[in-house]
């Protein structure tokens, strides 16, 4: 009898137990934080996957955002992001007749942006009871800074503030963020997500390339250039003309053979597609904040029964 009572005592002590443990987690936290790192694309006059096949040139970035829970479904979060994108034509495919050109760019900017998400499955719901697997899809608008430069002889060039193409052009930009997400749930305090986000924008100038060929602008920049690269701003036009056929053996540009063509060198890559982009492909984690996170998994206070670790 006295095993028998001593085994009841005992298996409600483990209930109590078990159940102050799940109760303990039960918690809703509307708000998380999240930083995720990996590869960008950047897709404009020097670079197109989806017309030619011009492989993969990736740059990279880095993401930190904050989320806020607005409904069953719904999340929005403000992030700040981090990244390089560059473009060349030594890997561009031979169809797309950009090789002569010899450009190339590179852009480090800042964005910023608020974006809403719509999960598959629903968001607003107890920490432990959060779904493994969730899909989700965004959409947003954001600003971003926009400084491409190029190299000559030997350093990094800012293109935006010589307006090589006669047309001036915004440092900050509208970006469209756009794209779809996935998340597992690594514990009750954090997700492991993979995202692959798309940015339009409203502007054909993150590679401060955007006119065909110079026919409209050369006499300007030969006029900047002067006879012998003594005018009042030569680089322009050392920028702005890199074919090797327009290149003297200095390394200078031929003004008299740029002259004669009338100034039908090639620039752009005659794309269809008006406006400049980029993609990033994202690995991170999103950190669920509440007191219970710091109390139990950060600073971790032994004192107390023992934790039970719910997955």
């Amino acid at each position: 009898m006295k095993r028998v009572i001593f085994s009841l005592i005992f298996a409600l002590l483990s209930l109590e137990v078990a159940s102050q443990s799940f109760y303990r987690y039960r918690f809703e936290t509307p708000w998380s934080i999240s930083a995720s790192a990996g590869p960008t694309q950047y897709f404009g006059e020097l670079y197109s996957l989806w017309k030619y096949n011009e492989g993969i040139q990736p740059d990279w970035n880095v993401n930190f955002a904050v989320r806020r829970v607005l409904g069953t479904h719904i999340k929005a979060r403000v992030e700040g992001t981090y990244y390089e994108i560059s473009g060349q034509d030594p890997p561009a495919d031979p169809r797309s007749l950009r090789q002569p050109r010899n450009l190339h760019f590179r852009a480090r900017n800042w964005e910023a942006s608020a974006i809403g998400e719509i999960y598959l499955k629903p968001v607003r719901q107890y920490n432990i009871t959060r779904d493994f697997l969730n899909f989700y899809a965004f959409a947003g608008v954001g600003i971003s800074t926009n400084d491409p430069e190029a190299r000559l002889r030997g350093e990094w060039v800012p293109l935006r503030p010589l307006q090589v193409e006669n047309n001036p052009y915004n440092k900050y930009i509208i970006v469209f963020p756009t794209g779809i997400g996935m998340k597992y749930k690594a514990n009750v305090w954090a997700d492991l997500f993979l995202e692959i986000n798309y940015r339009w924008t409203l502007t054909d100038y993150m590679d401060d390339i955007s006119a065909f060929n110079v026919s409209e602008f050369y006499l300007d920049l030969v006029r900047d250039y002067g006879t012998n690269g003594e005018g009042p701003n030569p680089d322009r036009l050392r920028l702005a003309i890199r074919n090797p056929d327009f290149i003297r053996e200095n390394g200078e540009p031929d003004v008299d053979k740029i002259l004669r063509n009338n100034g039908r060198v090639r620039r752009g890559s005659g794309l269809t597609e008006r406006y400049d982009g980029y993609l990033s492909i994202n690995v991170g984690v999103e950190l669920y904040l509440s007191q219970d996170i710091w109390d139990n998994w950060i600073f971790r206070n032994r004192i107390y029964e023992k934790r039970f670790r719910f997955w």
